[in-house]
Parts: C-alpha cells; structure tokens; sequence
C-alpha cells in the first residue's frame, strides 16, 4: 500500500534498547496508541486508520508501519485502487480479514491477497507495485504493515512470499501465525529481524495466556471487540487502539471482555538498534538517501522497473515535494514491560 499524502511525515527514528524482564506474575505496562484517519487517494477516498508511525512512537521491533481499515463498503468508497507506486528498505505485509486485492510488482509477481493469507513483498534495493480490490469484493477489510530492513539488508534483491498459516485453536481462540513463532508455530516465511505476526480471533468471554520473547516489544491492534490485557493495570482496548508492551515482558495475558467476537493482530519483534528515515513510501538511512530515492522515481529509474498489467489511468504515482528543510531526527526509544 502506498502512503498517499499529500505532505507525508518525516521519520528519523533513534533506538536505544533497555533489556530487561519480568517475574512471572508481574504486571506490565501498556502504552495505548489511538490512530489517525488517512484518506486513501481519489474522489470517494478509502479511508485507513494509521496507527504507525506516530510521534509518541515509531517503531515496534522493526514494524515501522500500521494501517488498518474497514469494514468498507467498496459501492460508497470505491474500495482500493492504488498505482504504480516505489518502495525501498523495507518489506510490506498485506493481511485481509474480508474481501481480495489483486497485487502486481516489477517482478512480474501476480497475486490474489485474500482473508487468512500473508502476501510478503520485500522492496530492497527497490520495487514498484499495485494494490486493487477486486470486482467481486462487496466489503473491504485488513491491515497493511511495514518493517524496516536492518542497514545491512537494505539493497536486498526484490522478493515476494505466499503463505497461508494453518488455524491453531487454544482455550478456545483461533489464532493464525504468519510471521515467526508463537504457540509452537512457525511461520517458514523469511523475515531479515526476529518478528512475530499473528491474528487471533476470540470468542465473548475467552481468555488466552501467550508466553512471548522478552527481548521483545509487542503491540496489540484490536480490530473488534475489547480486548483486556490481563496480566496489567490499563484499561480494556477498544477498537481500532494498539496497545504497546515494551522489553522484559515474558508471557501477554489476553481476554476478550466484550459480548461479541473480538479479532485482534499481535504484532512483536526484537527493537531495531538502528537510526532510520521513513519519508513517503521510501525507508533509507538520510536525508539525501530519501531525495535520491525520489528522483530516482521520478525519472522512471531501473532502481524500481516498471509495473505490467495494470489497467488504471495512472502508470507512475507522482512522488509529492520533498519538505524545504532536511529531514530531522525523531527517538524512538523502547519502553520497559
């Protein structure tokens, strides 16, 4: 998916890990994070629910970005039809819970992203794709997400991944790991960091206990439902909120304390001791990284080839102007379970 705003937010981000964890039976810290509306582009605009990156934090391991939106309508909003547009550093993780978008890419990579079912794009040194909800798809709904390359990753060739993670069942939950190992499931699809990536869908009333990586941080996106974190003092997360559980944290605690069936995405990963700059739908190193990268596009460079098959008007999204001034740092220093 692209970030399609007319004046997007610069991201420096500064990691600096404090390792740590708790006893078993200790309660941990919950920082919630409410997301902004996003208009997706065009007359009848999609609008996404954009949770990462925000000023208060950027990143969680290497996720360095969080959409998530629906249940659209496709008749009122127009559903996805979203250009030809670069990526760089990083990799892009489509994730539907209804509905189906048809996926092209300067590989040539021709793919169908339906509910249960990871697509995995790793832009590298450079790609160019295409995201379009299909004619049969009446309610749109699912979440798109970023993670950043480590540096010495960052000019890895263009790669695209299939999987559909089985169903596991515990205490009544249905949960489905896509990316790295929870519950004694692992995802085989390569990731450049240790991450986690899982849906879990719970009944009214069910409770789950989830023994995670201490070296990690964890957010909790709640798509529907509240969603308690047991093992803390915060209040219930309600819709569309991600709950951040910084390092130290060695099991989550998770009940559904709503009356209807509650889905949430679990998202972990070990902090990125990196300096990154996010800027549009480029992730570098610097600033004058982020201005190559755009005239690069620009100028139709080879750096991103060059999509087949795409039927819109628009061949080649236009990069928006860079901000006069350079790109300024942002910390994004790791809580502590």
């Amino acid at each position: 998916m692209s970030n399609l705003e007319a004046q997007p937010t610069e991201i420096d981000c500064r990691s600096t890990v404090h390792r740590g964890g708790d006893a078993d039976g200790d309660l941990v810290a919950v920082e919630v994070l409410t997301a902004r509306d996003v208009p997706l582009g065009g007359p009848r605009a999609m609008t996404v629910r954009r949770t990462l990156p925000q000023r208060r934090r950027s990143l969680i391991g290497a996720w360095c970005f969080a959409d998530h939106y629906g249940p659209d309508d496709v008749s009122a909003t127009g559903g996805m039809d979203v250009p030809p547009h670069p990526h760089t550093g990083l990799q892009t993780v489509s994730w539907l819970f209804s509905g189906e978008v048809e996926h092209r890419d300067t590989m040539g990579s021709h793919a169908m992203v339906r509910p249960g079912e990871l697509n995995l794009m790793t832009a590298g040194h450079g790609i160019a794709h295409t995201e379009v909800s299909t004619p049969d798809t009446t309610v749109l709904h699912g979440v798109q997400l970023w993670v950043a390359l480590p540096e010495s990753e960052v000019d890895t060739p263009r790669d695209f991944a299939h999987h559909v993670p089985p169903v596991v069942e515990r205490d009544g939950v249905e949960v489905r790991v896509f990316l790295g190992d929870l519950l004694g499931r692992r995802s085989p699809v390569h990731t450049f960091t240790p991450l986690l990536g899982a849906e879990l869908t719970m009944p009214p009333g069910a409770e789950i206990d989830l023994r995670v990586d201490a070296g990690f941080e964890h957010g909790i996106l709640v798509d529907a439902g509240r969603i308690r974190i047991v093992n803390s003092a915060a209040e219930p997360l309600a819709r569309t909120e991600l709950g951040y559980v910084g390092v130290g944290a060695t099991h989550l605690s998770l009940a559904n304390g709503s009356d209807e069936r509650a889905r949430l995405v679990l998202l972990g990963g070990a902090p990125l001791e990196e300096e990154i700059i996010m800027w549009w739908n480029f992730l570098g190193r610097s600033h004058d990284d982020i201005v190559r990268f755009r005239e690069q596009w620009t100028e139709h460079s080879d750096r991103f080839g060059q999509v087949q098959g795409y039927q819109g008007s628009t061949q080649h999204l236009p990069a928006p102007d860079l901000p006069t001034t350079r790109l300024r740092p942002r910390h994004n220093v790791p809580g502590q379970a």
